[in-house]
């Protein structure tokens, strides 16, 4: 008997392909729905990552004002032997300023730590100590030259106002493990350049949006005191009507993510009465843990509080906290005296500015060892550009976003490693060169996310933090 009859024929296998196709596009959609409904139910409800991840926290010590690449991490000895002569290919377009096109050298003593032989300056004789954890990229660029536009540039993928920052896309990715606390925490003194929008949801919804934190403030927390003519109960009561009212109004039309993030907003201000202050009380630590940050040294007071509050916050499940740091120890005289703005004198700056985070750096990398949370929490230490290779002035260094130096530590990271390079100057990045939209992709895979596919559409187009750009850097994944 022929088998002719059993074997599919192509208008019988695509009919019930179809079928199948059918089934399985109709899953997805459903599963979609659901997952858009539960996102507006709670948008900060806990969501699987697309893979294993290697970390669950990150801490960005962002240094405001930008630090000289060539007086820090980045050590160049063709400076040193050739101070005060002509910089080849120097650049008066490179800078904010005018740069006087020669060299000037780094006034800081170098020396090599830790198994790895990296070259340190001597501003940093706490972090010299951690090396061996550290991955430095050396060959970081980016296309603004001033500090608000290349902050949100940095931060947010794009230097156009209104990109969320890279701690609103992680949150909207992988929503809260603690829902007692916001899941992005920014900290900050002086308020950097660009403010608001370096740490902005953009257009995501705003739930996704940070707490921000100002050091210069009494209270820790704004209106997060509960009304004394109000008890517990009687708020809740409150709370539960009010979320009624809104829940029926909402109702009545299309799903509306600022009423959302509005509702959520209420129940999460009243779930933080209770876990923000225990989250940020630093005088229940230990005087030994609290001497090891600073936070007794008038030189770091401050920076130490936060690098301690940071850890605290990723101990209990915050997602992602960044800490602007907001001024150096002395000054300098520098333009409006930005912390790390080395304008007018490197030497005086630097020198300040390192005495000012070193210690509480150095220690939060040291703490979070000793607890077993590196391993799953991300350090990153830079500023938003580098500076140049030439002066501006006699001691003075201008903006350089041409090559600049960014290190990772902890969560997925391998130590004691250093990718990419600026030329023999420190001038411009040159081997191995890597985009903030890398780096952003590198953190995003770090988390268990792939960066093609976080995606948000606004104004009928699919948005990522990586642009149309992306590519992790493999090299520095332990």
């Amino acid at each position: 008997m022929p088998l002719n009859h059993l074997l599919p024929t192509r208008r019988r296998f695509l009919a019930q392909s179809g079928l199948g196709f059918g089934s399985v596009a109709l899953a997805s959609m459903l599963q979609d729905e659901a997952r858009a409904a539960a996102a507006v139910a709670n948008p900060l409800a806990l969501r699987p990552s697309l893979f294993m991840p290697k970390a669950k926290s990150v801490i960005w010590l962002f240094m405001t004002g930008a630090p000289s690449q060539v007086d820090t991490w980045d050590y160049k000895p063709e400076l040193q032997k050739r101070h005060g002569q002509p910089l080849p290919g120097s650049d008066a377009k490179t800078g904010f300023f005018t740069t006087s096109g020669k060299i000037l050298k780094s006034p800081f003593e170098w020396k090599q730590h830790g198994q790895s032989g990296s070259w340190v300056s001597g501003i940093f004789p706490h972090l010299s100590r951690h090396v061996d954890k550290m991955a430095f990229i050396h060959s970081m660029h980016l296309q603004a030259n001033n500090h608000a536009p290349a902050s949100m540039e940095l931060m947010c993928g794009s230097n156009q106002p209104g990109r969320p920052a890279a701690g609103a896309w992680l949150t909207y990715g992988l929503g809260a493990e603690n829902q007692n606390l916001p899941a992005y925490v920014v900290m900050h003194e002086r308020r950097p350049r660009g403010d608001d929008q370096i740490w902005s949801a953009g257009f995501l919804p705003k739930t996704f949006q940070a707490l921000a934190l100002d050091a210069r403030r009494g209270g820790v927390i704004d209106n997060l005191d509960r009304s004394q003519s109000q008890t517990q109960a009687q708020q809740r009561g409150t709370l539960d009507l009010l979320r009624e009212m809104n829940q029926q109004h909402a109702q009545s039309r299309s799903p509306q993510t600022d009423l959302a993030a509005r509702i959520n907003s209420f129940e999460l201000a009243y779930r933080m009465q209770t876990a923000a202050p225990e989250a940020m009380d630093i005088a229940s630590e230990s005087e030994a843990t609290k001497k090891l940050y600073g936070v007794d040294n008038k030189t770091c007071e401050v920076f130490a509080k936060q690098c301690l509050t940071a850890r605290r916050l990723v101990e209990r499940g915050v997602r992602f906290v960044q800490i602007f740091a907001g001024k150096n120890a002395g000054g300098d005289g520098a333009v409006d005296d930005v912390p790390w703005d080395g304008h007018s004198n490197i030497e005086t700056n630097h020198r300040s500015c390192g005495a000012a985070t070193d210690q509480p750096a150095a220690a939060l990398l040291e703490d979070l060892e000793a607890r077993g949370l590196l391993d799953e929490t991300l350090v990153i230490w830079g500023g938003e550009f580098g500076r140049t290779s030439d002066s501006q002035g006699s001691v003075g260094r201008d903006h350089n976003p041409n090559g600049f130096t960014i290190w990772m530590a902890g969560g997925g990271v391998k130590g004691g490693v250093h990718h990419g390079a600026t030329d023999e100057f420190g001038y411009r990045a040159v081997e191995n060169k890597v985009h903030v939209n890398d780096l952003h992709a590198t953190l995003l895979h770090l988390m268990g996310l792939d960066h093609e596919k976080l995606t948000f559409r606004h104004n009928g187009r699919d948005y990522r933090l990586t642009d149309l750009g992306g590519k992790v850097i493999t090299e520095v994944l332990a």
